[in-house]
């Protein structure tokens, strides 16, 4: 059985693919996804499955991951986000923390510079 790292890191592999029915596969029907800022929250696999059909709408314009690593393990894995964008084209750092139970992520929240992430659209 996968550890909770490896969960995550598998559905980067998704993103990267664009399989959004990949990723979904391992998160709770229940789950929640926190947006930048934290205000806003998407509850539910449905909702987040419609997110990432429209997720060039939620990215700045030329968005793009440069790496990104794992830290954590049993139950909370933290990915750590180098990106650039158009508009941050020396590129800057986010952090999302995946909260994991039974192998199915729950709870994934991003952690991010919210002026800059504003200026970046």
């Amino acid at each position: 059985m996968a550890n909770d790292a490896d969960i995550v890191a598998r559905g980067w592999e998704a993103v990267a693919a664009g399989d959004w029915d990949r990723l979904i596969a391992d998160y709770t029907d229940d789950m929640i996804f926190v947006m930048p800022g934290q205000n806003d929250i998407l509850e539910g696999t449905a909702a987040f499955r419609n997110a990432l059909e429209n997720i060039g709408a939620a990215l700045p314009p030329g968005f793009e991951f440069v790496s990104i690593r794992q830290i954590g393990g049993d139950g909370e894995v933290v990915s750590i986000v180098d990106w650039k964008s158009d508009k941050v084209p020396d590129g800057s750092q986010l952090s999302i923390l995946f909260r994991l139970k039974d192998g199915k992520v729950y709870e994934e929240r991003w952690f991010i510079d919210t002026e800059q992430w504003k200026a970046a659209f």
